[in-house]
């Protein structure tokens, strides 16, 4: 019954961190870039009390006798599936569709990396996100630019004005990883490199298994509310399934409690 109460708690702090991560995903729902994250959850340590015996032609248990701890969590994993895309018409919103990410230069000076697309300008022209992080590598407008265009393959290009002929003034860079979903989420919509990733493939979009690049939208979240909500649903009857659990391991214990020899 000590088992039967320590089993349903774990279970219970599964579903809770499970419910955590649901509410997260919702609450993101209509941020730029954003992918959603699942739970990975795994069974505890058995204890055995007797194990399958019996070779053929023998007699004895064909199964073994354990009982196991519950649940924890495991690991947290983004799905990044392609969300969809919203038309803004702002030449700096760029979506990147198929694989990639942009980079971006912290104030550490370590790269960052993003799916939101939504670029900005600073005070010395270079092309930020809205934290003000440098894009890397870094592409700076000029001061009498009149229009931007950035091409499929990133390449940037600005009218100045005075000037009949564009000007190429740099190109955008993509990076990918082999394992995407070890990649670690730090808020502002940037995610950092782990060992568990693997080495950044950085290329042109279009090249080396990189997405292209689309001016003039940006990257929905791809969280999908109906498939939170059910799995949220889900996760709250697991967990008054493991509180009742645990209100029927304390009546048996309350009923040995009170036992009375005769």
């Amino acid at each position: 019954m000590i088992r039967g109460l320590r089993t349903a708690a774990s279970g219970m702090l599964a579903q809770q961190m499970s419910m955590d991560t649901i509410a997260h995903n919702l609450a993101n729902v209509n941020t730029t870039g954003f992918k959603r994250i699942r739970m990975a959850f795994e069974d505890l340590l058995y204890e055995k009390l007797r194990p399958a015996t019996g070779q053929a032609g023998e007699s004895g248990s064909p199964n073994p006798l354990e009982i196991g701890h519950g649940s924890h969590v495991v690991a947290t994993e983004r799905l990044f599936s392609q969300g969809e895309s919203e038309t803004t018409n702002n030449p700096l919103d760029l979506i990147i569709q198929g694989e990639g990410f942009l980079q971006f230069v912290q104030p550490d000076g370590t790269i960052a990396y993003s799916r939101d697309g939504a670029l900005k300008v600073d005070s010395e022209g270079r092309l930020v996100n809205a934290s003000g992080y440098v894009l890397e590598p870094e592409i700076t407008l000029p001061q009498d630019s009149t229009s931007v265009a950035i091409t499929t393959d990133g390449r940037v290009i600005a009218q100045t004005a005075g000037s009949t002929t564009p000007a190429e003034l740099g190109q955008i860079l993509l990076a990918r990883f082999l394992n995407p979903g070890a990649l670690e989420g730090q808020g502002g919509n940037l995610l950092q490199a782990s060992a568990a990733a693997g080495d950044p493939v950085v290329g042109a979009p279009e090249e080396l298994g990189l997405g292209r690049t689309i001016q003039g939208s940006l990257e929905r979240s791809n969280v999908q509310v109906v498939e939170e909500m059910v799995a949220l649903i889900m996760a709250q009857r697991a967990f008054e399934l493991n509180s009742k659990a645990v209100q029927s391991a304390d009546e048996m214990l309350s009923i040995v409690n009170n036992l009375r020899r005769i």
